[in-house]
């Protein structure tokens, strides 16, 4: 066994001993995933806070907070099934805090960008925003009609892991424009992909209705 298998045999037993724990407690998993929100919330201050003196230790702070903020998202769910307390409204209430805890890091970012007179990435961070939110809506609205829409890379692991990465090695400016280009990509894609699968069941729903 390598030392890295080791690693993560123990990080799983201690994840699923944390997740027994909870589960034992009782703890309503809609507490975890708000928790969330409100670390997230102390990560989006401290970029707000950031100025030129102090901005990279304070992006570092936000990176090592959101890094925290992932626990939550790591055992809401799990804590959700092992207490059986899996409900239609904690999926829709996770993905509602989800969107909120995302937009209150790019709003961090805002602030930090408009207090430092910065006026093109003020743009660049609200574009940021606005596409990021768009990529989890189309998935949410094509799935209403199709069933399934999983297309696309720039989904919400994938902006923290970025956003994390431009925190800690204080290379936030190329991250957005990563994030804002690869954000807009996926949901043209899920568009695409949506429009196609769409043609497809309006097709036979109009040949349904003809022949009836």
């Amino acid at each position: 066994m390598t030392w890295t298998s080791a690693f993560g045999r123990g990080s799983g037993f201690l994840l699923d001993a944390i997740v027994r724990w909870l589960a034992l407690a009782r703890i309503n998993p809609n507490v975890l995933t708000f928790l969330g929100l409100v670390v997230n919330t102390g990560a989006a201050l401290l970029f707000g806070y950031a100025n030129g003196a102090n901005q990279a230790r304070m992006f570092r702070y936000a990176g090592l907070v959101i890094i925290g903020s992932g626990f939550f998202d790591l055992v809401d769910g799990r804590v959700a099934r092992a207490s059986n307390q899996v409900t239609r409204f904690g999926g829709f209430f996770d993905s509602v805090v989800d969107r909120y805890s995302d937009a209150a890091l790019f709003f961090g970012l805002l602030v930090y960008y408009a207090r430092g007179g910065r006026f093109f990435y003020v743009v660049l961070t609200a574009l940021v925003m606005i596409s990021s939110i768009m990529v989890s809506y189309t998935r949410a609205r094509a799935e209403s009609l199709i069933g399934s829409c999983k297309v696309g890379f720039m989904e919400r692991p994938e902006r923290l892991v970025l956003l994390i990465i431009g925190a800690l090695f204080n290379v936030m400016a190329p991250v957005l424009w990563v994030i804002a280009a690869l954000s807009t990509i996926t949901v043209i894609h899920r568009i695409q992909y949506t429009w196609a699968r769409t043609q497809g069941v309006d097709a036979v729903g109009g040949a349904t209705s003809q022949a009836a």
